[in-house]
């Protein structure tokens, strides 16, 4: 505990100059606004037969009629479209990318497989890491983020085909994407909720305490957190690195079957979230 409280003091203290930037917020994929298409109305009546008319018969309301394509509307909708559907997103920092796709993977959990061994009997994250670079593998709900090995590269094309093609195969072959093994041990929301907050109250808030900062846990579902920072930790430029290299190590040693971690502060006006 005590090195974590150092590692985040040393954070605020400005002995890690790393610069941050915030995940741009993601879209999700083909879906177009509803749009209204209004028809003008026509006429060819001469002006001023228009003024006599009006002068003797009061004033109607015009109506338009207006158009309503289709569209998709939901993500039920989408979910029910036959064609398996995948959008890439990488983030703004370009160290990790999002998958999204309209087939539900891990219903309303997510699991963090941390290396090739963790993955075993899980067939899609086994696929994913057979692809060269893939470092971590984060399954939630309907989305795959993953991080990759060479932090120097910018682009992210050469592992988003392949993994993209992968996640589409898994969900043709009619294979279990999950592991029993792994569902049945997604702890439940109590612990989660419980334990995690006990690493903030314990090891996490007392380290960023001396920038006047704090740490709150806004959010439990399933064995998905979200967190939002203050004080001295919202917007601060360190914030990113603290939560990917302190919070976040601090979550997974405690509680090893944590899932998603997330960030709600708004750091820039807007809301940031982090994959890790």
């Amino acid at each position: 505990m005590n090195s974590i409280i150092s590692t985040l003091r040393n954070i605020f203290g400005g002995k890690d100059k790393t610069e941050s930037t915030t995940e741009s917020n993601l879209t999700q994929a083909d879906i177009l606004p509803p749009r209204e298409d209004t028809l003008p109305l026509k006429t060819d009546t001469p002006a001023s037969e228009v003024e006599e008319t009006q002068e003797n018969f009061p004033e109607q309301e015009q109506k338009r009629m207006v158009i309503q394509p289709p569209i998709v509307a939901s993500d039920e909708a989408i979910l029910e479209i036959e064609e398996i559907l995948i959008k890439a997103q990488p983030s703004a920092t370009m160290d990790q990318c999002k998958f999204m796709v309209n087939r539900n993977l891990i219903p309303s959990q997510s699991w963090y497989f941390k290396d090739f061994e963790s993955a075993a009997g899980s067939s899609l994250a086994e696929s994913l890491f057979s692809i060269e670079g893939v470092e971590t593998v984060l399954v939630h709900e309907s989305t795959v983020t993953l991080t990759r090995i060479d932090k120097s590269s910018a682009d992210w094309r050469p592992i988003a085909e392949e993994a993209g093609n992968a996640i589409r195969e898994k969900i043709q072959s009619g294979e279990a994407l999950i592991s029993n093994e792994v569902l049945q041990s997604i702890p439940a929301e109590e612990v989660v909720r419980s334990k995690i907050q006990e690493v903030i109250d314990l090891e996490v808030n007392p380290g960023v305490a001396g920038h006047g900062g704090r740490i709150t846990l806004t959010k439990v579902e399933g064995n998905t957190v979200t967190i939002q920072m203050g004080g001295g930790c919202q917007g601060c430029s360190a914030a990113d690195m603290t939560l990917k290299q302190g919070i976040h190590n601090a979550f997974r040693k405690a509680l090893p079957t944590l899932g998603a971690i997330y960030d709600e502060t708004d750091h820039k006006s807007g809301l940031n979230p982090y994959y890790s």
